[in-house]
């Protein structure tokens, strides 16, 4: 039964024109990552070294792009937004992973698949077997993971302006555009 359910949620109007799109912005946002250099393990080891900022501008950038879009799109009406809930124990345990694996291979989930693409052997053999162990292993300890430290400090599915009570765009603009200056000031100290 649950296996009919799956196959007929699959075939909804309109979820593969999605999985097509989403797939089509991924080999964009792929594209992108590699036209910026942040698929080049020296530039991720530079940001890591706080020698070269590269990555951390790209970031940036794609946080105010997505941010203004993602609520113009909102208040268009053309979407709609469920924030999942959140706790600290989930914060803290995927940084651990997520951090743990950025430094051991000087790759990130999305910089991997570029370098990937690519033909960089480190990612392909390393990169690979890193993730495929890492999800395993995590996959593996997530019921005793779920039911102790994911649960710790259970934020639920708040945002920033739900929290403040105030319009979405009283959070957006402010900090677009003080993420806007700090790109400015290290662009203009050459960092």
């Amino acid at each position: 039964m649950e296996t009919k359910e799956k196959i007929k949620t699959f075939k909804e109007p309109g979820k593969t024109s999605r999985l097509i799109a989403g797939f089509i912005f991924g080999i964009f946002f792929g594209f992108l990552l590699q036209k910026g250099g942040v698929t080049k393990y020296d530039v991720i080891v530079g940001q890591l070294l706080l020698t070269d900022f590269t990555v951390l501008k790209i970031m940036l950038s794609a946080v105010v792009t997505g941010m203004i879009g993602i609520y113009f799109m909102k208040s268009m009406g053309w979407i709609q937004l469920y924030p999942k809930s959140g706790s600290l124990g989930q914060n803290i345990a995927g940084g651990l992973i997520f951090g743990a694996g950025f430094a051991i291979l000087g790759y990130c989930p999305g910089t991997l698949a570029g370098a990937i693409g690519n033909g960089y052997l480190d990612a392909l053999t390393g990169g690979v077997a890193g993730i495929l162990i890492g999800a395993g292993l995590f996959a593996s300890l997530y019921p005793r993971l779920n039911r102790g430290i994911l649960k710790k400090g259970d934020y639920g599915d708040i945002t920033i302006p739900g929290l403040l009570k105030v319009n979405e765009w009283v959070i957006v603009i402010p900090v677009a555009a003080l993420i806007i200056l700090f790109l400015i000031w290290i662009e203009n100290r050459g960092l």
